[in-house]
């Protein structure tokens, strides 16, 4: 049991402390405790507090944690052979803690590392010295896959290939830090570092309070501050640019954009037009400084990088070629991620810097070169052996690095087979041992294997450093099972002082200036998704409605095969409604399309409103497997009715008024539109079933007004005038072409000032026409052709604003 920790501050003992069975393991540095056992100086009064708690409540408060990231929607991609999933964030609640002055010899040893990526890919893009004179192999460097040639000779605009960098560094048995990997090309990570911490306060808010931490604000508020100051220069915007929804770390994308106010964008969002990089918006095409991608760069620009990139910009290359935009970081820049260049780096560190590493890397050894592949070859049971060009961390399963001691014979001849006959496709690497870290399992601390991940972000001032990161803990002793993909977890990171720390926040001071974002800068994509989301809402409640009517009557009569339902049954059947399923695919294909959408635009969506609509699914989803028809399906159509509205109002009380909300908004107006017209049309057409005029009040929830306004029974003549003609009533087809015609005038325009889009007279055109009917001019035919036209509207919309 760890020394010093048994007892309380009083001198009480304590019934039974958290370090019970903590047991270090022989041989492996522990973050929490010594070599004897005794806890370290930053760690003391945080066991304390733990113990303070006890287990039980521990629990609860981590269980809070954990729902506070299922609540946010945080999650991360695995791919497998099935195909990929999404799974919820795999949080170790407890941090791992570093006392303040070994982080500043962490960071200067990182700062050093930075500005020595930076000096050598300026030198290979640049005059290649380091070739010339022998220190970097030409073969290896033309052999990399992340070295490009059609950016070779391309100085940065902004001066700099590097502006954010992250460092995997893992602790030794001697005590000492060790970096283990480099990530130049795009790193993740820190928006899930922000997640870590978020949740982890939510759990440990009090000791978090007492503690001095180190905040991670400002680290993010001066790399913002940074880009917006290099996009003003070149007169555009930042933006950040992600693969898409089906990255690994699309989340995190989302989050940071909507953390840092930046525009998140995809590479079907942006052209090149003179020169210039440029983004569709319903406003037109606005041109971009600053392109924060994180995607890797083969895959920027089909044109000159990779053919086949379905997901790049065409002649993006030529516009960094130009200067008019700066990429961060540089197309090229992954290059610094190879798992050979680590044996390289002292002696190219000697020559640009004049001095040996402040931290080492991980024994690296290059099998290309005679000496180094003999050393391998004679000690090949002590490494790891894998790919030279390999961009992955020596623990991390990349499917060809094999641990030598954990080969057969045959397969240990097998493999040096090939590092003889092909030494340059082959690194040896020292055996990663990694420190251990305590994690909350069972009611205990235990200790498992830990690696820390941090970041660099370049500002006018130089780099600055993440106060913390993420570190990313093993499920068990084995360290190969640190990796995300593998089933790791991970960390928050706490860098702690002994005296109070600046309170830091992402909000501006008081002296500092600030602008407001155009209302046109709505990209054309999400301005499409966001149309469609209001669609499929609006033609998800529409069709709960009607189930609901069905079910109602199928419940009080059991006769499926009654005029009025069967009429019901084959108006749904044409929309892959099948009613006779209590919970229709249709209908559960109407949600997921919602769902699609909305995660199409993580970033301009709330927490709670991502939370509402994954509500929403989830209770379909379970209905579907539960729900007989009948009463159990009216019950189940009512709950569904009031997430929807829920959702809906969220939306609505919620989501300020700039021009996304409004094409979400002429999204809703356009499919209730369509949907009453529609509906309207089958149950008040001459020969309708008996009791389809009550359904259809039913349907439009227009019951009670009904009785209010006409002092009579409900006829064909006073449901169409409720329905269709009353401007006053929000489930009236009049009180929608009304909202269309406000919305759609509002909308940027997009045939100069001055002028009306075609949008905007087709609705000014209908609007007049349906205002002056009488209810005898509805006929059913009237009422299809009306739900054709205000179909047609979405069509003059998306030639306008979404090509």
């Amino acid at each position: 049991m760890a020394k010093g920790n048994h007892k309380r501050a009083g001198g009480r003992p304590r019934a039974q402390s958290l370090l019970e069975r903590y047991r270090p393991i022989e041989g492996i540095a522990d973050e929490m405790v010594d070599a004897s056992g005794n806890a370290r100086p930053a760690w003391r009064s945080f066991i304390d507090a733990l113990d303070e708690l006890g287990a039980e409540r521990l629990g609860q408060r981590f269980a809070r944690a954990d729902q506070y990231l299922r609540d946010a929607g945080v999650y991360y991609r695995v791919y497998e052979q099935a195909g990929a999933n999404e799974r919820e964030w795999p949080l170790a609640h407890v941090p791992l803690l570093i006392d303040e002055k070994e982080w500043a010899e962490i960071s200067a040893g990182l700062i050093q590392r930075a500005d020595l990526f930076e000096a050598t890919l300026a030198d290979i893009y640049g005059p290649n010295r380091l070739i010339e004179k022998g220190i970097l192999p030409a073969g290896l460097i033309a052999a990399s896959p992340e070295y490009l040639r059609p950016v070779a000779g391309i100085r940065p605009g902004n001066g700099h290939f590097l502006h954010m960098v992250a460092f995997e560094l893992g602790r030794g048995p001697d005590g000492g830090w060790w970096v283990l990997g480099d990530r130049t090309q795009a790193p993740s990570g820190a928006g899930f570092a922000l997640e870590n911490r978020v949740a982890t306060t939510r759990a440990l808010s009090d000791i978090y309070g007492e503690m001095h931490v180190h905040r991670l604000a400002g680290f993010f508020r001066r790399f913002r501050d940074a880009l917006n100051g290099m996009a003003k220069e070149s007169g555009g915007r930042v933006a950040i640019l992600t693969p898409g929804p089906l990255n690994e770390t699309y989340y995190e994308h989302a989050y940071i954009a909507r953390y840092l106010g930046i525009m998140l964008l995809e590479g079907e969002d942006l052209t090149v037009s003179g020169g210039r990089l440029m983004v569709r918006t319903v406003s037109g095409l606005m041109p971009i400084g600053v392109l924060w991608r994180r995607l890797d760069a083969a895959f920027a620009d089909p044109l000159e990088l990779r053919a086949d990139s379905q997901i790049g910009t065409p002649g993006l290359v030529e516009a960094i070629r130009r200067g008019t935009v700066s990429a961060v970081n540089a197309l090229g820049s992954g290059l610094m991620e190879t798992r050979a260049l680590l044996s390289f780096l002292p002696r190219i560190a000697r020559e640009l810097q004049g001095d040996g590493l402040k931290l080492p890397s991980i024994a690296t050894w290059w099998c290309g070169q005679e000496a180094e592949r003999a050393h391998v070859l004679a000690n090949i049971d002590r490494m790891v052996v894998g790919p030279a060009l390999s961009t992955r961390l020596a623990f991390e399963d990349d499917g060809a690095t094999r641990l030598g001691s954990s080969l057969s014979a045959g397969e240990r001849a097998e493999l040096v087979a090939r590092i003889e006959a092909d030494g340059a496709g082959f690194v040896g690497q020292e055996a990663v041992t990694l420190s251990t870290t305590p994690v909350f399992v069972g009611g205990l601390l235990e200790p498992r294997p830990a690696s820390l991940r941090v970041y660099l972000a370049r500002t006018p001032e130089g780099w600055t450093v993440m106060p913390g990161g993420f570190a990313r803990i093993g499920f068990s002793l084995d360290p190969t099972a640190i990796a995300m993909q593998r089933g790791g977890q991970a960390a928050d990171v706490w860098v702690v002082s002994d005296r109070p720390v600046e309170r830091e926040t992402l909000l501006p001071q008081e002296r500092d200036g600030f602008t407001r974002t155009m209302p046109g800068s709505l990209p054309s994509r999400a301005a499409e998704n966001l149309t469609w989301l209001g669609r499929y809402i609006e033609r998800s409640e529409d069709t709960v409605r009607v189930l609901r009517a069905y079910h109602v009557r199928l419940a009080e009569t059991s006769d499926p095969d009654m005029p009025l339902l069967a009429d019901i049954r084959d108006y749904l059947e044409p929309f892959g409604i099948e009613v006779e399923t209590a919970i229709p695919l249709g209908l559960i294909g109407t949600l997921d399309s919602a769902v699609y959408s909305a995660g199409q635009i993580r970033d301009r969506f709330s927490p709670d409103g991502w939370l509402a609509l994954k509500d929403l699914s989830k209770t379909i989803h379970k209905f579907a497997e539960t729900v007989a028809p009948g009463d159990d399906a009216t019950r189940a159509m009512t709950v569904m009715l009031r997430k929807l509205a829920g959702f809906s109002g969220l939306l609505h009380e919620n989501m300020y008024r700039f021009t996304g909300w409004r094409f979400l908004e002429i999204g809703r107006r356009l499919e209730r539109g369509i949907q009453i017209a529609r509906t309207l049309s089958q149950l008040t057409r001459n020969g309708a079933p008996e009791g389809a005029l009550d359904m259809m009040l039913e349907i439009g929830d227009s019951v009670m007004t009904h009785r209010r306004q006409y002092p009579v029974q409900a006829g064909r003549r006073t449901v169409i005038d409720l329905l269709a003609l009353d401007p006053l009533n929000p489930r009236s087809i009049l009180f929608q072409l009304e909202r269309l015609k406000a919305e759609i005038g509002m909308l940027p325009s997009v045939g100069g000032e001055g002028h009306m889009s075609p949008a905007a007279k087709e609705i000014l055109q209908l609007n007049t026409a349906i205002a002056v009917m009488e209810p005898s001019d509805m006929t059913a035919d009237v009422l299809d052709d009306l739900a054709t036209e205000i179909g047609n509207l979405y069509n003059s919309l998306a030639k306008a604003y979404f090509g």
